[in-house]
């Protein structure tokens, strides 16, 4: 069989981009040898990734990629990071995280932005340690997007191919002339959005409303907050600080999961822009609307009496953070009402707006679901009736809008098998979980949340599942987080021959 993927082009811009994976290993190598600790897992790594990478893009002098070539690269790009990513957890060898299974699933979670933990003893690690799984996560939250306004953007299937229109890539495009330019100005958004959550959780603790916030939780809390992304140093995650600072993280986390086309328009004085945007019209509508349901259920609950401030607040920060698919709990939402619990797991399906660096569904594939769902009911009265679909001033083409359908019936047919994968795999090793936990533990990994509920809850980890279960969780979170198509391209023998 002639292959016909130019697979050396693909593995050799794969080496570039693991070679310069060394450049933010030197932050958790500095702070280790500021505090004290072993460099060698970081000193490790470095070598290893400028060595792997060079060997790597040594494959191919002439590098051309076209759409099989972009595929290949990026699934190999994603699985290249997270395996490297796992090397300074298993150099440690500190915890749970020496075997590894949990080392790649930590790492995985940490680069799919995805926020699922298996440390069940966050002191066991450094503070080196913990700041490169932020930093895993900060890489990982833009790093798709930019691959989506590079060469992918109209290879994805859905969201990609939508992002072509008016209000997505087409308006990304026109930022800059040139698609350099255009990455380099959403990296400054990106980065200037988590300077300035750093300065200011600092300054919350130098007015004294924040005491437990120092630097260090400040700068990893900025980076797994605009990232949306949900890693914290804490055990009791953004819980163990005070409401201030959970008040400051909601709008970080609204922002972040914007799209940074309409980012870019406020920088630029067009405050109108995104409320012009019927997706963020129809994203910020469904954070309303689900926080009222979810704190007037909070309210009517006997068995809470947190207060007024408190509900509002723990009710508007969990939904905002699933909604977003960061991760973050301010409280253990596992002891709410099985009604508030029903809304956080409907809440993992929606995700935020596309080109952000939200993961799951996203809204504007929903959006686009909705209008084709309402036309079907006009068209069912009116039968002669032609109407498109619109988004803002652009027509959807028919075969995007088949696209999205596609999409969402394999994530959902895709959820449901792995909760089948969960639930048997747990009886198989003699440890049973209940099927909502097992639903809620699935579109958490598949869709790239975080937390779940029961023994995968906001404040638990995932090590109650059996090492294959986890394993397999790693995959799930590989092919959600690039969004199933470029994996199931891969397995097609036509894209290998054809």
């Amino acid at each position: 069989m002639r292959i016909r993927v130019d697979w050396r082009s693909s593995c050799s811009l794969t080496g570039t981009v693991l070679k310069w994976l060394a450049v933010p290993l030197g932050g958790p190598l500095v702070l280790a040898l500021l505090d004290g600790d072993d460099p060698l897992p970081f000193l490790v790594t470095i070598a290893v990734t400028v060595g792997l990478g060079a060997g790597l893009e040594a494959l191919a002098d002439e590098r051309e990629i076209r759409q099989r070539e972009a595929f290949l690269m990026v699934a190999l790009t994603w699985l290249g990071v997270a395996l490297i990513g796992s090397l300074p957890f298993l150099v440690a060898g500190d915890g749970v995280l020496a075997r590894p299974v949990n080392a790649v699933f930590e790492s995985t979670s940490g680069v799919t932005t995805t926020g699922a933990t298996v440390i069940a003893d966050f002191s066991a690690h450094s503070r080196a340690i913990m700041l490169w799984r932020a930093i895993l996560q900060w890489l990982g939250g833009l790093g798709i997007l930019i691959v989506a306004i590079g060469l992918f953007s109209h290879l994805l299937v859905g969201g990609a191919q939508l992002m072509e229109t008016e209000t997505q890539t087409r308006n990304v495009r026109k930022l800059r002339p040139h698609l350099d330019e255009t990455a380099r100005l959403i990296w400054s958004i990106y980065i200037g959005l988590t300077a300035l959550t750093t300065l200011v959780l600092v300054a919350l603790s130098l007015v004294g409303l924040a005491p437990e916030m120092d630097l260090y939780n400040a700068v990893a809390h900025a980076l797994t907050s605009v990232s949306t992304a949900g890693f914290s140093p804490q055990p009791d995650s953004v819980g163990a600080f005070s409401p201030a600072v959970q008040w400051t993280l909601i709008p970080v986390m609204i922002v972040g999961a914007t799209n940074f086309v309409l980012l870019y328009a406020i920088t630029r004085g067009d405050f109108r822009r995104p409320f012009e945007s019927a997706e963020f019209r129809f994203y910020a509508g469904l954070l309303a609307t689900v926080t009222a349901i979810v704190i007037a259920t909070l309210v009517l609950d006997p068995d809470l009496a947190m207060g007024l401030e408190p509900t509002v607040r723990h009710g508007l920060f969990n939904v905002v953070s699933i909604v977003t698919t960061t991760g973050y709990a301010s409280a253990n939402f596992d002891l709410w009402s099985p009604g508030a619990k029903h809304m956080l797991f409907l809440c993992m399906f929606t995700g935020g707006m596309a080109g952000s660096t939200t993961c799951s569904i996203k809204s504007l594939r929903w959006l686009v679901v909705l209008k084709a769902f309402r036309r079907n009911l006009f068209t069912a009265i009116h039968p002669d009736a032609v109407r498109p679909i619109r988004l803002d001033d652009s027509v959807v083409d028919e075969e995007t809008v088949g696209d999205v359908f596609t999409y969402v019936t394999l994530a959902l047919v895709i959820f449901f098998l792995l909760t089948v994968v969960i639930v048997v795999d747990a009886a198989r090793v003699g440890s049973p979980v209940d099927e909502f936990d097992a639903l809620g533990a699935a579109a958490s990994i598949f869709l790239n949340i975080g937390p779940a509920f029961g023994v995968a809850g906001p404040f638990d980890n995932y090590l109650a599942f059996s090492p294959l279960t986890r394993a397999i969780m790693i995959v799930m979170m590989w092919i959600g987080r690039i969004e199933i198509i470029p994996v199931l391209v891969l397995l097609t023998p036509e894209f290998w021959r054809s």
